[in-house]
């Protein structure tokens, strides 16, 4: 079997579409297949950028053409509205941090009004570790928290990475988010395009927020996706994440 087509068959078996971590994890242990290379990772970017077969959904995700029309409305999003699409996408990116945040050994809040959404061939709720919130403070602390993208909480079920998902709104709810966050050691990150980026350094340089300002990352949608790929070799890109 060739390495395209064990892709193609990791695809088939998972209902036309696939994450490249989860590519990275199955493709080469298909049987039948010969994977003669040291980066088997690289081989299988290079097959589904390169081949026919294949078609990008977003960034991270990889679809088959065969199965575009039978992938559900949060994954085929060509006919939908331009706010139904970016509500896809900001549940796309919340599942892979709560993925990311999993894999580390970590538990993971998301909020309960997002828990129904479709993530992949699951929901939200399926992929957050917690069903309820750590009472890690004064109640108000508490119901502040509960409303931020994704919560990492540490063995100690402290705070220990809160995640922010911004498609078009201008930062500042979020920072104030973290500004009333900040008596935590906890580490603070937007995501957004690198498209942003500016405006958000524009939102995070006015005074106000001058006490969490070197306490506040910025996470490009790319870098997202980098992460949740580096099962292996992911600790650095966000600290403490």
């Amino acid at each position: 079997m060739y390495q395209y087509e064990a892709v193609k068959q990791v695809m088939k078996d998972n209902g036309g579409y696939a994450t490249l971590k989860h590519l990275y994890e199955h493709a080469p242990h298909v049987e039948g297949s010969e994977w003669g290379t040291k980066t088997p990772n690289a081989s299988i970017r290079r097959i589904v950028q390169r081949r026919d077969p294949f078609f990008k959904i977003r960034p991270g995700l990889w679809g088959l053409e065969e199965f575009r029309e039978e992938l559900p409305e949060h994954l085929n999003t060509e006919s939908v509205s331009p706010e139904k699409e970016q509500q896809y996408d900001h549940t796309y990116y919340q599942g892979l941090l709560a993925e990311v945040g999993n894999m580390r050994v970590a538990e993971t809040w998301i909020p309960s009004q997002d828990k129904n959404q479709a993530f992949l061939d699951q929901t939200l709720a399926d992929v957050r570790s917690l069903d309820s919130i750590p009472e890690f403070g004064y109640e108000g602390m508490v119901r502040r928290a509960r409303t931020v993208d994704v919560v990492c909480f540490n063995h100690r079920r402290m705070p220990d990475s809160l995640l922010e998902v911004e498609f078009s709104t201008d930062f500042q709810n979020s920072l104030h988010k973290f500004l009333d966050l900040q008596d935590y050691y906890a580490n603070f990150v937007i995501v957004a395009d690198e498209t942003r980026k500016d405006q958000f350094e524009k939102r995070l340089g006015q005074s106000g927020f001058e006490v969490i300002r070197d306490r506040v990352d910025f996470l490009n949608f790319d870098e997202v996706v980098r992460l949740h790929m580096a099962t292996d070799n992911a600790e650095g890109i966000v600290p403490r994440l």
